[in-house]
């Protein structure tokens, strides 16, 4: 059986896990992101070196949390990563003596959940990844839609409030600044700015120190009942159902498929979210509905998805 290893490379962490081509990750191994390009060449030799002692690896796969060009040989810019306009295809082929597959993460986790996951079978469908920030996918018939130039789709940068909260992009109110884990705590500043909650622990912890406050937290909150917690979350849900309307309306897919670190909480806003979608959609009440499901591989979709690919340069 061909085993290949799937690379994902966050800010923090980078993990690389020997996947077999059941889509089953069979070991695994990370370490602290480098800081530089060097190192961080070097971290992903060092790992394939790891995992080669116990399988025998035919290809490795690197997703990314970046802008490549079309081709996936250059990493553009990644804004967690130190690669800008870097051959990192080729420098990483040479390095392991290997066939490197690159991509970027979200296209990596939905090619995990179209061969895998939760979109098996789907012709026309959307991931749409909400964590630090949002990434999309789409898929149409098997195929990976980039756009001209490698970067679509990105609706986490649409401007939904303008002059609203800046964006590490450059802009202003983009849409992943109101709906997405990082959001979550500028939401809870702003709701506890703007009303009491008498008798909630979250509120108070907000206004006591607010860099105390994260994601987590908060869902944690909402789960307990805080009154806080709730309001932040319910704030969440409507601008997630903006998200997906405005998915729907641009894109008219068969499903759409919530990733992502936040959709671990689905359960405590994708209802709310989903009747917004429901309700702000063109034609709403005279056309079919996108189906909206939370995906199944999760935190490893994209490891498995890019270690997938990966394997297509070696079959056959």
């Amino acid at each position: 059986m061909t085993l290949t290893v799937g690379f994902d490379i966050g800010g923090t962490n980078m993990r690389a896990g020997v996947v077999d081509a059941g889509g089953c990750i069979i070991d695994a191994r990370s370490l602290p992101s480098p800081r530089d390009a060097e190192g961080m060449s070097g971290g992903i030799a060092h790992l394939v070196d790891l995992l080669r002692r116990d399988h025998e690896i035919a290809a490795v796969g690197v997703a990314v949390a970046g802008f490549l060009d079309p081709s996936c040989e250059v990493v553009r810019f990644a804004p967690h990563l130190p690669w800008r306009d870097a051959p990192v295809r080729s420098i990483l082929e040479e390095r392991l003596d290997l066939p490197v597959r690159l991509e970027h993460d979200a296209n990596s986790a939905a090619w995990g959940e179209y061969r895998f996951g939760a979109a098996r079978g789907v012709d026309t469908w959307v991931l749409f990844a909400v964590g630090t920030g949002i990434g999309a996918t789409l898929m149409n018939h098997g195929e990976i839609f980039r756009g001209a130039y490698g970067t679509a789709p990105e609706f986490g940068h649409l401007t939904v409030v303008p002059g609203g909260r800046p964006c590490p992009c450059g802009k202003l109110g983009c849409l992943e600044r109101y709906c997405s884990g990082t959001a979550l705590m500028d939401s809870a500043i702003e709701l506890v700015h703007r009303r009491r909650f008498s008798g909630s622990a979250l509120a108070a912890r907000v206004r006591r120190d607010p860099s105390s406050v994260d994601g987590l937290r908060i869902m944690q909150a909402a789960r307990q009942g805080d009154a806080a917690g709730l309001a932040v979350v319910e704030e969440f849900a409507s601008w997630l159902g903006t998200g997906l309307s405005i998915v729907a309306d641009i894109l008219d897919p068969e499903l759409i498929l919530l990733g992502g670190g936040v959709s671990r909480d689905a359960d405590l806003y994708l209802e709310q979210a989903t009747e917004q979608f429901s309700s702000q959609i063109v034609g709403t009440g005279y056309r079919p509905l996108a189906r909206v499901a939370t995906a199944e591989l999760v935190a490893d979709a994209g490891m498995i998805g890019v270690a997938d690919l990966a394997r297509g340069l070696v079959a056959g």
